[in-house]
């Protein structure tokens, strides 16, 4: 999620550089008075309006998330879970080797070998496998909430209203205007809309 709200914060602070730059250099030209429609007036650098919703409360308060999280935590403790049962079951056939130890003739130590060796091998197979499947999931909820947020706003902006809705990343913005928060708006809307399906 942090990877998200840094690029997109990253694309706004380019936007907002260029249309700067551009508004600057417009303020030099002198030109005729052109009409224009509802529209165009309302895509002018005079009318372009940047909203902004802070991604440290969304991921605290939005519960899509929080459930989100939940699963995931759950998912995690189960795959910890499986493999410390494993873990105790080779450990408990290596104690029964160590046992025999000393009675065991070289074909039986090297039959034991390659036992421990494909229990290793069985082992970091099956960790890795619970691992990426982990990591799936957590990619999963990523793009779900994504999608989630993104329809959400579209619908939130159909009036056109703001040009861009950005998320907030303190490391990346200096300063923010208030009047354009929809941090709450935005929680809300997908709080309500997430109870109702």
């Amino acid at each position: 999620m942090k990877q998200l709200s840094l690029v997109l914060s990253i694309i706004a602070t380019g936007i907002s550089g260029y249309l700067l730059v551009n508004q600057l250099s417009a303020g030099k030209k002198v030109s005729a008075p052109v009409t224009t429609t509802a529209a165009e007036k309302t895509a002018t650098p005079e009318h372009f309006k940047i909203a902004y919703f802070d991604i440290d409360s969304l991921q605290n308060k939005y519960e899509y998330f929080k459930d989100a999280l939940s699963e995931l935590k759950k998912n995690e403790e189960s795959m910890n879970k499986d493999l410390s049962a494993m873990e105790r079951n080779y450990q408990a056939k290596i104690g029964e080797w160590q046992k025999k130890g000393a009675t065991m003739s070289q074909s039986e130590a090297d039959a034991v070998q390659r036992e421990y060796a494909q229990m290793q091998q069985n082992y970091q197979q099956h960790r890795m496998k619970l691992e990426q499947d982990l990591e799936n999931k957590k990619l999963d909820y990523k793009k779900k909430i994504k999608t989630k947020i993104e329809a959400y706003l579209k619908e939130f902006n159909k009036d056109n209203t703001y040009s861009f809705i950005i998320s907030y990343e303190p490391e990346l913005m200096f300063y923010k205007d208030t009047a354009y928060n929809i941090t709450n708006q935005l929680i809300d809307g997908l709080n309500k809309e997430y109870k109702q399906k």
